[in-house]
């Protein structure tokens, strides 16, 4: 298992960012190593070359739009052979069953550990994809995508406990709880619903939005 117990960093930053790219993005890195990270997740070839400097495991994702596919997170095998090449140890994928450029995410599973020999990290939305996901091969279960898929929204402001909970309790892979854990109290309650690791994203290493949040929240109008 590539994966221990506590703190994932999420290392990304979209194009329209003052911090994307690459260089920022291995920065990032070494800074949530510094800070006690257990691992980062990372989008893309170039910033997952440049995260492995700091010597954390890489949970890699490759983002790939398309206009007529609501799936984006890894959405085939060459987008999955892409992040492996460039050093992630663990691929994530969206296991949900929404239609994608690529194959079944049963598919995809199977041909990431055996053809590429990584681990899988299974980005899902309902306590019935996290447990297919299990059944496939998935090594992780992660509840990325809980408020983000068109069924469960509308998108909470709290992250999804009960998914976590449940899953934690209904199988027995390793469940990861991702998705507006944006305090310290908050990711600790997932500890205690039983999660193995939590994936923080936003809240430390996006000083946009967390200046945002600031203004919106603290400043007088």
């Amino acid at each position: 298992m590539h994966l221990p117990k506590g703190l994932i960093v999420s290392c990304q930053a979209r194009a329209d960012n003052p911090l994307h790219g690459p260089h920022f993005m291995g920065a990032m890195a070494l800074a949530a190593r510094d800070g006690g990270a257990v691992a980062v997740r990372a989008n893309g070839p170039a910033d997952i070359a440049a995260v492995k400097a700091a010597g954390l495991p890489v949970i890699g994702i490759h983002k790939v739009f398309a206009d007529d596919r609501p799936v984006y997170i890894t959405p085939n095998f060459e987008a999955a052979a892409a992040i492996v090449a460039a050093g992630a140890e663990v691929v994530a994928l969206d296991c949900t069953e929404r239609p994608r450029h690529g194959e079944h995410p049963s598919v995809l599973i199977r041909r990431i550990r055996d053809e590429l020999g990584a681990e899988v990290f299974a980005d899902i939305s309902t306590v019935d994809e996290g447990l297919k996901a299990a059944d496939w091969g998935a090594t992780y279960l992660a509840t990325t995508l809980s408020g983000y898929t068109e069924y469960t929204q509308p998108k909470p402001t709290e992250p999804d406990y009960l998914l976590l909970e449940t899953l934690a309790a209904q199988q027995t892979l390793p469940v990861i709880a991702e998705g507006r854990y944006n305090t310290p109290d908050l990711v600790q309650r997932a500890f205690s619903a039983g999660a193995h690791a939590v994936v923080v994203g936003t809240m430390i290493t996006n000083p946009r939005e967390i200046t945002r949040a600031f203004v919106s929240q603290g400043v007088p109008k």
